[in-house]
């Protein structure tokens, strides 16, 4: 392979994970990822800085041969990009908003107003959802092991088994959506969400999130969206999804 000068970034520090939880606290799951750096604004303000999208934590090319280069660059540089200037175009017409944290907003969409309620739930769903499905793909896959993989055989039977009903719960999105491994009411379970809706919505902790949104993978794999899945196993990233269940479980 070709080496690469695209820029990385480190991964999730264990302060950003810790803000992840369960249960009712859910509405705080995604805080640290969709900002950044920066704490969440405990009181709205029209001056609140805006979302940002944050850079890849691996290089354009690191996926492949599973997610190529192209469909990298068109997918965080374009799609990511344009949820978040979108997000920020309707916060700027409800200007209350500004400063909330997006899991929260998510979470609690009754209390958005109308007028943007729709552009939040996509635009705001969609930066959140792919801000985590970055963080769960790593270069070359990392293995499950040690208390989740002991979780996912209780519930599922084995691992193989949890992977079959993964595929086939993503399989069955018709369309464009999200297939997810949430931690809901103190148990695994898997789930599916349509567009750009989150777990968030239905008081859930993602916890691994797979995109089958045709432009995640059309470039490489055209309409075969069964190869497309039968392949990103290779470069899952379990333990990243391992810190996001302790993490959840400790705040349920």
């Amino acid at each position: 392979m070709r080496a690469s000068t695209e820029p990385r970034i480190a991964p999730l520090t264990r302060r950003h994970l810790l803000s992840l939880v369960g249960g009712v606290a859910a509405a705080s799951a995604l805080g640290s990822f969709v900002r950044g750096a920066r704490a969440a604004t405990p009181t709205p303000s029209p001056a609140a800085a805006p979302f940002e999208l944050a850079p890849l934590p691996y290089a354009f090319d690191a996926l492949e041969p599973v997610i190529d280069a192209e469909t990298m660059r068109l997918h965080h540089g374009k799609h990511h990009a344009g949820y978040v200037t979108n997000l920020n175009a309707a916060l700027d017409k409800a200007p209350e908003l500004k400063g909330r944290p997006l899991e929260k907003l998510l979470a609690e969409l009754s209390a958005v107003p109308e007028s943007v309620r729709t552009a939040v739930r996509n635009h705001g769903g969609g930066h959140a959802n792919h801000t985590l499905f970055w963080q769960c793909l790593t270069p070359g896959g990392a293995p499950l092991a040690g208390p989740l993989a002991e979780a996912i055989n209780g519930v599922f039977g084995s691992f193989d088994a949890f992977k079959e009903a993964f595929t086939r719960a993503a399989m069955g999105v018709f369309g464009s959506g999200w297939a997810w491994l949430v931690l809901t009411q103190g148990t695994l379970a898997i789930t599916t969400t349509p567009n750009q809706d989150t777990p968030l919505m239905a008081g859930q902790v993602p916890l691994l999130g797979v995109d089958v949104w045709e432009h995640a993978y059309y470039l490489k794999y055209q309409n075969r969206r069964a190869e497309y899945l039968a392949n990103l196993w290779r470069v899952i990233n379990w333990p990243f999804v391992a810190r996001q269940w302790q993490a959840a479980r400790v705040g349920a």
